[in-house]
């Protein structure tokens, strides 16, 4: 049995998309595979348990029988690495319930794929970082990493060094247009100098760089108010309308496929963004709702308008945070993390 971990230099790199497309893969490939995520770290609340979402969508996608405390043994919540500090925690018990879970489920398997945390320090407070769960499971380890600028090796390098023999290589994920060319002529060539192989370049792909309408919406709780909008319009950038309505018009006019983030009594800012054609929606902060006239006018321009109570600050963090987080939201995500995989990795290596 082969056993894969998909690590990474930070968070939102893509690893459940990588993860459960390379496990897709082998499926197509006719071999049995099974999943783990031994730290949960992106939680949310599921009939009064806390769980991380990723293994739930493995279950789905894979069609794994396996238990949510078998895919996920270690919870990694703020009050467990609390508890952690406190000394209420006991590694040594932490890893035996890992290699537990992890021989239950790689049973008659002929791969196992094994999902990393945020980035490879996650964990360190109880001895589970991904190089010790790399060594734990005797497993093969691959880094994603994101590259924007050439400083960006060096934490790849820190990645390989911190994994040792059992790094296999590197896969760069949502590579722009702008810096592929220098990835495949520069810094492959650079990296595998210094024994890191690059085993895929993955293009920036629109459909996974940015978050739909009615994702948007759903994170921050907002009611969307415009009716037969497109809610699947996906957004790639946010927006905060802060300055007069003359001064706005101007600047969301640079700009494409993005969300204004505005207070809801602020019709002069909402007027000008519904004029600006890049904008793909509006969020009005505060709640406020809209006048009659700027309903109107959005839903004449098909632009959806999504209503929040928070301030416009928190519903910025929060939007962010989601386009940086890479939510896997569904299987058609996961479907054009094969192609990309099949088009632009090496799958053979990957997976072999």
């Amino acid at each position: 049995m082969n056993t894969l971990l998909v690590t990474s230099t930070e968070a939102g790199t893509g690893k459940t998309a990588v993860s459960l497309a390379l496990a897709r893969l082998a499926q197509e490939r006719d071999r049995s595979v099974g999943y783990m995520k031994p730290k949960g770290t992106r939680l949310q609340s599921n009939v009064g348990k806390t769980l991380d979402a990723d293994p739930m969508l493995a279950r789905e996608l894979l069609g794994l029988d396996a238990e949510m405390h078998e895919l996920e043994p270690v919870v990694y919540s703020p009050t467990f690495v609390k508890g952690a500090i406190q000394g209420r925690e006991d590694a040594d018990e932490l890893r035996e319930r890992v290699r537990e879970a992890f021989d239950a489920l790689a049973a008659d398997r002929d791969l196992m794929v094994v999902e990393g945390a945020d980035d490879l320090a996650t964990g360190g407070i109880v001895d589970l970082t991904d190089p010790e769960i790399a060594d734990l499971l005797d497993a093969r380890a691959i880094v994603l990493a994101r590259y924007e600028e050439p400083g960006d090796v060096d934490d790849v390098l820190a990645a390989a060094d911190a994994l040792g023999d059992r790094c296999a290589g590197v896969v760069f994920n949502a590579v722009a247009d702008a810096t592929y060319d220098d990835v495949e002529s520069e810094v492959a060539p650079f990296l595998e100098s210094r024994g890191v192989p690059v085993l895929g370049v993955l293009p920036s792909d629109r459909s996974l760089s940015g978050v739909t309408v009615a994702d948007l919406a759903d994170e921050l709780g907002g009611d969307v108010l415009t009716e037969g909008a497109d809610d699947d319009a996906v957004v790639e950038r946010f927006l905060v309308g802060a300055m007069s309505g003359e001064s706005a018009l101007s600047h969301f006019r640079r700009t494409k496929d993005a969300a204004v983030i505005t207070g809801g009594d602020r019709a002069d800012v909402q007027t000008a963004a519904l004029d600006a054609p890049g904008v793909r929606c509006l969020v009005l902060t505060g709640g406020h709702r809209p006048s009659g006239a700027v309903l109107g006018k959005a839903a004449e321009k098909g632009v959806p308008v999504i209503a929040v109570q928070s301030d416009t600050l928190t519903a910025v963090e929060r939007a962010e945070g989601l386009v940086r987080g890479g939510r896997v939201r569904d299987e058609k995500t996961v479907d054009v993390m094969q192609g990309l995989l099949y088009d632009h990795a090496d799958v053979d290596a990957l997976l072999d």
